[in-house]
C-alpha cells in the first residue's frame, strides 16, 4: 500500500503478539489478523519490533491470560506481560513528544487477541516478517548465556543437575545450550521433566514424582513462570525441600512465586537475569491507567478488576447481579497503590521493551527512504538518559548485561538480591563479578552437594547402571588384586607385582616363589644331590685305590672314571636349579644338565659297545674287537657329546633361557622360573639323550645272555630301563606341575636317573671290591667262560 504524505505521518507500529486466553474465550479470534499497515516502511518496522522486543513473548509463549481452569472465567490476568504493553505504550509516548527525535512523525501501536495459539502468532509473525534479511534483538546473544553456563559447569563439576523444561521452543532451546556446555564439564544430568501450563495435573504429578525419587540435589527450571507455577505448588505441598534450584530469567525475578510460602522449597534459588533499571517516570503513567479514560484500551478493564476487585461499569453497560461480580463506584484510583507492579525501580525485561522501542525511533531518525529499517538498526548507536549504551554488532544482538539474582528471605519477604554481575563489551571480551561469600544456598552458606548417586568409597568402584547417565551409578567392591585408594573411582588400578588387601584399598606386593636352599624341599634336594657327587668321588677313589684288581681292569676302567666324572657332573646340576633364578643361572641349568648327561650316556654307550665287541671276538675269524680299541671308545664319547655341544651352543645363540615371572599359578605369588626361551630346543636335547639311551638300551639288551660272572650289559639294561622310565614319567609331570615344583621335579629326575646309572653300574663293582674281595680275582671273574 501506499503511504500518505501529510503534515505528520502516522506510523503504526504493532509490537506484541500475544497469546490471549481472555474471559470471553475466543469469540473475537476474526480480529487476530486485522492488521493496518501504511507503508512498507510500516512491515519493517513490525518486524523488528515484534522480534526484539516481543521475542521472548513468542519464543517464551507467554500470554497476558493465565487459565486456572477450563473454565476461562476464572482465568487470571498475566500483570508481566500486560506491563511490557504499557512500557510499550509509554515508550512510543516519550517518544512522539520529543521534538527532535522524529519531528513530524508519530508512532502508533495496536494490541491483538491470537487466543493462546501459537500457530496464529506464529503465523502473524511470519506474515510480517516476510521479506527481511536480517534481525535485531535488544535481548543478549545465547553466546553469552552458554558462558553463564559455563560458570555454573564449574561450580557443579563433576556432579549432575536435574532439568525442569517447558514443553516448546523456548524450553528445547535453552536446555539445548545449557546441556551442550555443561556436558563438557562432566555434568551429567539424571532426568528431564517437561511442563507447560496448559497440561493436566496428572503430567505436574508425573515430574514430582521423577524429583522425589531422584538424588539431584541440583536442579535447572528453564521455563517461564506460567507454566512453572503449577509444579511449584505442587513441590510445595509434598513438602519437597533441601534443593537447589537454578532459575532461568524467564521466572526468577517473577512476582506470583515470590512468597514466603513458595520459599519454604525455592529459597535461595540462583539465576541469571537481564540488568534491572529505574524507570522514573513510568510509575506514574502505570497509576493513571484508568478504563474510564480510554474503555477501549486493551485489558484495561480485566487489569483494573485485578487490582481493585471491582468490575468497572462504562457509560451504556448494564449493571450485572453484584452478588456473583463486585462492581466499581467509580471513584477508585490507583495512585496510592503498593501491588509490586508499580514498582519501577528494578525493571529487567520492561527495560528491554523500553530499549527496543527507542532502537527502532534512532533508527527511524536516521532512515532514507530508498532503504530499510534493518539497516539503519545496524548502525543505530546511542546513549539513553540511563547511560547505556545501545548498539547492535555485526549479529544482531546489543551488549550483554546479567544480574545475578538470589531468593532471600528477609524480614518475611522473600527478595531478590543482587550478587553478582556480568557484561560484555563490543569486542566480545567479557566480565563476570560474584559475590560468592554472600550466596544463600538451599543448604546454607556452603555449596549444595549435587550427585545422582553417592560417591563410591575407597575399595569400591563405579558399575554404571544400564540407561541411566553417566552419573547414576552403583558401587561395587573392587575385585580381587585390583584396588580403588580414592573415593569415586570408575576404573581400579591392578598392578601385576602387587596384590590387594582385604579393604581393596592398598596395594600389597606379591611374595616371589621360588626354590630356596632353606625350605624343606630345596634342603632336601641340595642333600640328595651332594650325596649322589660324594659316592662318586667316593667310587672314582675305589677304582683309583683298586685299579690293578681284575674286577677294575675287566670293567674299563678309563670309560668307567669318565663315566663317574659325568656322573659326578650330573649330582651337581641340581644344585643350578635352586635360588632366585638370574640370567646366568638359567643358561648354566640347562646346558649343563644337557651336556653332562649326554657324556653321561655317551660312556654307557661306549661301556655297551665294549662288551657286545669283546664277547663278538671270541667267535672264530672275528676281528671287531681288534678295531674297536681305546681310541675308538674316546672319538665315540668324544662325537656323541659334541652333537649336544652344538645342540645347547645354537640354543644360547638363537633362544637362550631367560629368567621369568609367572603369574597364573596364584593370585597372591608371583612364581620367578627360567623359562627355556625356545621349547624346541629344550626338548631337542631331551629327545638327543634319550636317543642314546635307547640305543644303549638296545644294544644292552643284545648282550644280556652272555657269562653272568662278566657280563656287564645286564646292569647297563637295568640301568637304561630305569633311566627311560624316570624321563618318560618326567615329560608329563613336569607339564602340570606348578611354580617351584616343576623345578622340584626336574631336579627330582635328574637325581633319579643319575642314582640309577650309578647304583646299577657301580655298586656290584664295589660290593665285590670292598665286602666280597675273594671274588676280585681272574679265575672267577673268567669262571663260567
Amino acid at each position: 500500500m501506499q503511504s500518505k504524505r501529510s503534515d505528520s505521518y502516522v506510523f503504526l507500529l504493532c509490537l506484541f503478539v500475544f497469546y490471549l486466553k481472555t474471559a470471553w474465550g475466543c469469540e473475537h479470534s476474526q480480529y487476530t489478523f486485522k492488521y493496518i499497515i501504511y507503508a512498507h516502511l510500516l512491515l519493517q518496522s513490525f518486524h523488528y519490533m515484534n522480534m526484539c522486543c516481543c521475542s521472548s513473548v513468542i519464543l517464551h509463549t507467554i500470554s497476558i491470560y493465565t487459565p486456572l481452569k477450563k473454565n476461562f472465567s476464572n482465568s487470571r490476568l498475566d500483570l508481566r506481560a500486560f506491563r511490557w504493553t504499557q512500557v510499550m505504550i509509554f515508550s512510543i509516548e516519550e517518544i512522539n513528544k520529543d521534538p527532535a527525535l522524529l519531528p513530524n512523525i508519530s508512532l502508533g501501536y495496536r494490541i491483538l487477541n491470537s487466543c493462546a495459539s501459537p500457530t496464529n502468532t506464529l503465523r502473524a509473525a511470519l506474515t510480517l516478517a516476510s521479506g527481511l534479511e536480517e534481525i535485531s534483538s535488544t535481548s543478549p546473544s545465547t553466546t553469552f548465556r552458554q558462558k553463564l553456563w559455563q560458570h555454573w559447569s564449574n561450580v557443579l563439576a563433576g556432579s549432575g543437575s536435574g532439568i525442569i523444561q517447558s514443553d516448546n521452543d523456548y524450553g528445547r532451546n535453552g536446555i539445548l545450550s545449557f546441556t551442550e556446555e555443561v556436558q563438557k564439564f562432566g555434568v551429567c544430568i539424571p532426568f528431564v521433566g517437561k511442563v507447560l501450563r496448559t497440561y493436566p495435573m496428572d503430567k505436574i504429578l508425573n515430574v514430582v514424582e521423577m524429583i522425589k525419587q531422584s538424588t539431584v540435589k541440583v536442579i535447572l527450571a528453564f521455563t517461564p513462570e506460567g507454566d512453572f507455577y503449577p509444579l511449584m505448588k505442587e513441590i510445595v505441598k509434598q513438602n519437597i525441600t533441601g534443593i537447589q534450584w537454578i532459575a532461568s530469567e524467564a521466572w526468577i525475578t517473577a512476582l506470583r512465586p515470590s512468597t514466603p510460602e513458595i520459599y519454604q522449597a525455592f529459597g535461595g534459588t540462583l539465576g541469571f537475569v537481564v540488568q534491572k533499571m529505574a524507570i522514573p517516570n513510568l510509575r506514574p503513567f502505570l497509576t493513571s491507567i484508568d478504563p474510564y479514560k480510554d474503555p477501549s484500551a486493551a485489558f484495561v478493564r480485566d487489569f483494573w478488576e485485578v487490582m481493585l476487585g471491582c468490575r468497572p461499569v462504562l457509560p451504556g453497560e448494564h449493571r450485572v447481579n453484584e452478588a456473583t461480580i463486585k462492581m466499581c463506584t467509580g471513584n477508585e484510583t490507583l495512585i496510592n497503590s503498593q501491588d509490586m507492579f508499580f514498582n519501577v525501580t528494578e525493571l529487567r525485561d520492561t527495560y528491554n521493551v523500553y530499549k527496543a522501542v527507542y532502537a527502532i525511533a534512532h533508527a527511524l531518525h536516521q532512515l532514507i527512504f530508498c532503504q530499510s529499517v534493518t539497516d539503519q538498526l545496524q548502525m543505530v548507536n546511542f546513549i539513553n538518559q540511563f547511560g547505556d549504551n545501545v548498539f547492535f554488532d555485526k549479529n544482531g544482538d546489543p551488549p550483554a548485561y546479567y544480574d545475578l539474582v538470589n531468593w532471600q528471605l528477609i524480614n518475611s519477604q522473600v527478595y531478590h538480591v543482587t550478587l553478582g554481575h556480568f557484561s560484555s563489551a563490543a569486542n566480545g571480551a567479557y566480565e563476570l563479578s560474584i559475590q560468592e561469600e554472600e550466596i544463600v544456598w538451599r543448604t546454607g552458606k556452603t555449596v549444595p552437594a549435587s550427585l545422582c548417586s553417592n560417591i563410591c568409597p575407597v575399595g569400591t568402584r563405579k558399575a554404571q547402571i544400564k540407561g541411566k547417565p553417566t552419573c547414576c551409578f552403583d558401587c561395587i567392591p573392587c575385585a580381587d588384586g585390583t584396588i580403588a585408594n580414592s573415593t569415586g573411582k570408575t576404573n581400579v588400578h591392578q598392578k601385576p607385582e602387587y596384590w590387594s588387601n582385604e579393604r581393596k584399598d592398598e596395594c600389597i606386593p606379591k611374595t616371589f616363589e621360588f626354590l630356596t636352599y632353606h625350605e624343606p624341599m630345596g634342603i632336601a634336594v641340595t642333600v640328595v644331590s651332594l650325596l649322589g657327587a660324594s659316592l662318586s668321588l667316593a667310587t672314582v677313589m675305589v677304582f683309583i685305590r683298586y685299579r690293578e684288581t681284575p674286577v677294575i681292569k675287566a670293567s674299563n676302567s678309563e670309560l668307567s672314571c669318565f663315566l663317574l666324572f659325568s656322573l659326578l657332573l650330573c649330582f651337581l646340576c641340581p644344585l643350578t636349579f635352586i635360588g632366585r633364578p638370574t640370567i646366568w643361572t638359567c643358561m648354566l641349568r640347562h646346558t649343563a644338565f644337557a651336556v653332562t648327561f649326554a657324556l653321561c650316556i655317551s660312556c654307557v654307550l661306549g661301556k655297551t659297545i665294549v662288551v657286545v665287541t669283546a664277547f663278538r671276538a671270541t667267535f672264530p675269524g672275528n676281528k671287531v674287537a681288534t678295531k674297536f680299541g681305546p681310541a675308538q671308545q674316546r672319538i665315540i664319547v668324544f662325537s656323541c657329546t659334541v652333537i649336544q655341544i652344538v645342540i645347547c651352543v645354537l640354543w644360547l645363540k638363537l633362544n637362550p633361557p631367560f629368567p621369568d615371572m609367572v603369574f597364573r599359578y596364584s593370585n597372591k605369588k608371583i612364581v620367578l622360573e627360567c623359562n627355556p626361551g625356545s621349547e624346541a630346543a629344550f626338548y631337542a636335547v631331551l629327545g638327543y639323550i634319550g636317543l642314546l639311551a635307547v640305543i644303549c638300551l638296545v644294544l644292552a639288551f643284545l648282550a644280556r645272555k652272555l657269562p653272568d660272572n662278566f657280563n656287564e650289559a645286564k646292569f647297563i639294561t637295568f640301568s637304561m630301563l630305569i633311566f627311560c622310565a624316570v624321563w618318560i614319567t618326567f615329560i608329563p609331570a613336569y607339564i602340570s606341575s606348578p611354580g617351584k615344583f616343576t623345578v622340584a621335579v626336574e631336579t627330582f629326575a635328574i637325581l633319579s636317573s643319575a642314582f640309577g646309572l650309578l647304583i646299577c653300574i657301580f655298586a656290584p663293582k664295589c660290593y665285590i671290591i670292598l665286602i666280597k674281595p675273594k671274588k676280585n680275582t681272574r679265575r672267577h671273574i673268567m669262571g663260567k667262560m
